[in-house]
């Protein structure tokens, strides 16, 4: 308080906020104080999707070792470490289907400013974002209301 007026913290480059596609949701967070449970980089985009409930899949479990969690930066490219991308990340994007010039895999991708990144169609999974199956008819029932 100054003055008897509540004092508003300024925006101070701490707080970055992530858009994620198609959805078009704006999730921010205060950098350094995100809960960490090892999906990848610490504050990575797969990191973020997880602590706000945007599921990105990743089958390697967020240690760079599939092309699951596969996104393309739409805005943002160099508010991403590392920048460029390390070998690591792009021997194993080498390997992903509809690469771009702006495909980062997720679980590598730390955010350290504002950015829009886009979980391909084809990248999604049905089943495990809580739908039924498809295919398996009552295997693989719905989540329950």
């Amino acid at each position: 308080m100054k003055h008897g007026k509540t004092q508003y913290r300024r925006y101070n480059g701490d707080v970055p906020k992530v858009t994620f596609l198609p959805e078009g949701r704006t999730v921010e967070f205060e950098s350094g104080k995100l809960p960490y449970d090892e999906h990848g980089k610490p504050e990575s985009v797969l990191d973020v999707a997880i602590n706000f409930g945007i599921h990105i899949e990743h089958a390697c479990g967020g240690s760079c070792a599939c092309t699951t969690c596969h996104v393309i930066v739409k805005q943002g490219d160099a508010n991403l470490e590392p920048n460029p991308a390390d070998d690591d990340e792009l021997d194993r994007l080498d390997q992903a289907p509809g690469l771009t010039l702006h495909s980062r895999l997720a679980c590598q991708a730390v955010v350290k400013g504002d950015v829009t990144v886009e979980i391909p169609g084809w990248n999604r999974n049905y089943v495990s974002e809580g739908g039924g199956s498809m295919n398996l008819g009552d295997a693989i029932p719905p989540p329950k209301k």
